[in-house]
C-alpha cells in the first residue's frame, strides 16, 4: 500500500507539470494497469453530491470488474455498497460515479474478490486485486459547487436530494424540481422527463427521532403505473449490520401488473416473513407505523369526515426489528430499476402531513 501511495502521489506531480488528466500505477512489463482520464474534486465527501470518474483498465481480461473507493476519513466503496462493481467497455474505459472525497481509487479485481463497504487501508495487489491505482481529487471549483436544497413540510427541516440513487441497480436522478410544497404547506413530489430520462424526487428529515408513531397522510393518488414506488420510511446509511433500520412503507406493484400494489415491510426484504402485501384504494389514505423495542405495528387506513377511520390493512413484525441510531425519515418517488413495463408517463402525488409522536 505504501508503494502504490508513494508512486500515485509522483505520478501526480508529473501530471501537474505535463497537464495529464489522470495517472496510473505501472504494474511491470505487460501487467495490467489502471489509468484515471476523469477525476471528481477534492472534497470531504457526504450524501449530498456524487460525480462521474473514468478511466482505463489496460490489459484487463474477460470477467475482471473496476471497484471504486473514495477516501472521507477512511476509505467508502463507491457508489454504493450495493452497487460496489463498475464495468469494464470492450475498449478498455470504465465510466462511474462516486460520492465525493480527498482521494479516490479503483481497483481492478477477479471474480473471487468480495466487496467491502469501508476499510481503513486498500488491499494492494495479489489474491483477487489484480491492479490498483490512487489518485488525489483535483481542485475545487468554486463555481460548480452544489447549494443543498432544504424544504419546510408539517413542521420540519427536509434535504431535498439532488444526486442519483440507485434502485435495483439502476441509478435514476433526483432533481430538486422535483419536490416542493404548496400554500396550504402540502407536499409534492413528481417524476417527470428531463433530456429523455426520468428524473424523481426525494426527500430526508434532518433529524432523527427514534422510537414512537410515524404517520403519513397521502391525498387521493393520480394511476400509478406498475413500476412506480412511492416510498415512506426510515434509514441510516451507515449501519449495515441493522440492515441500515430501513422499516418502509411502499406503494408500488414493483413493475408486475397482477401483484397487490402496497407492502409494509422491514429489511431485509428478501426474507418472505418481513413482507406484509396488500391493496391500498386511490382515495386519501393515512399510512403509519408504531416503532418500539423488538415490534413494529403497521395500518393503512381511509380517513372519512365525520366517520370512524376504516381499517384498510394492517400487521405486526416482531422479528429483527432494528434499535434507533441515526436513521432519518425519507419520502420518495420513483421509477423501480428491474420494472418489466417501462415508465410511460410522468405523474405527481401529494402528502398532506406527517406527523410523529414518541
Amino acid at each position: 500500500m505504501l508503494m502504490i501511495t508513494s508512486r500515485i502521489t509522483s505520478c501526480a506531480a508529473i501530471g501537474v507539470l505535463l497537464g495529464l488528466s489522470g495517472c496510473h500505477i505501472p504494474q511491470g512489463g505487460n501487467q495490467p494497469t489502471i489509468e484515471f482520464t476523469l477525476v471528481p474534486e477534492a472534497n470531504v465527501g457526504g450524501p449530498a453530491r456524487i460525480e462521474k470518474i473514468e478511466g482505463r483498465a489496460i490489459g484487463a481480461k474477460a470477467g475482471q470488474r473496476i471497484v471504486l473507493f473514495a477516501r472521507s476519513g477512511t476509505w467508502w466503496v463507491q457508489p454504493f455498497a450495493s452497487k460496489p462493481f463498475t464495468v469494464i467497455q470492450p475498449d478498455s474505459t470504465w465510466k462511474g460515479s462516486t460520492h465525493l472525497g480527498m482521494q479516490y481509487a479503483a481497483l481492478l479485481v477477479g471474480p473471487a474478490f468480495a466487496p467491502f463497504r469501508t476499510t481503513d487501508v486498500l488491499p494492494g495487489k495479489g489474491g483477487a486485486v489484480i491492479a490498483a491505482a490512487i489518485v488525489p481529487g483535483r481542485k475545487p471549483a468554486t463555481t460548480t459547487r452544489l447549494v443543498p436544497k432544504t424544504i419546510h413540510f408539517s413542521g420540519y427541516e427536509w434535504d431535498v436530494l439532488q444526486i442519483p440513487t440507485d434502485s435495483a441497480g439502476v441509478l435514476h436522478a433526483n432533481l430538486a424540481s422535483n419536490a416542493w410544497t404548496d400554500a396550504q404547506g402540502w407536499l409534492h413530489l413528481r417524476i417527470a422527463r428531463e433530456a429523455g430520462e426520468w428524473s424523481c424526487a426525494e426527500i430526508s428529515l434532518q433529524r432523527s427521532l427514534g422510537y414512537g408513531w410515524y404517520s403519513f397522510v397521502v391525498r387521493d393518488l393520480p394511476h400509478l403505473e406498475p413500476g412506480t414506488v412511492l416510498g415512506m420510511f426510515t434509514w441510516d446509511d451507515q449501519d449495515a449490520k441493522q440492515n441500515y433500520r430501513e422499516i418502509d412503507i411502499e406503494l408500488s406493484q414493483w413493475g408486475e401488473s397482477s401483484i397487490k400494489n402496497a407492502q409494509f415491510a422491514v429489511q431485509p426484504d428478501y426474507v418472505p416473513a418481513n413482507v406484509f402485501r396488500f391493496d391500498a384504494p386511490s382515495t386519501s389514505l393515512t399510512h403509519s407505523f408504531h416503532w418500539e423495542p423488538g415490534k413494529v405495528s403497521f395500518k393503512t387506513a381511509r380517513e372519512m369526515p365525520g366517520s370512524p377511520a376504516h381499517s384498510v390493512a394492517a400487521h405486526v413484525f416482531t422479528s429483527g426489528i432494528p434499535s434507533p441510531g441515526d436513521e432519518a425519515v425519507h419520502i420518495n418517488l420513483f421509477t423501480y430499476g428491474k420494472s418489466r413495463i417501462p415508465q410511460k408517463n410522468g405523474v405527481e402525488v401529494v402528502i398532506e402531513k406527517f406527523e410523529y409522536l414518541p
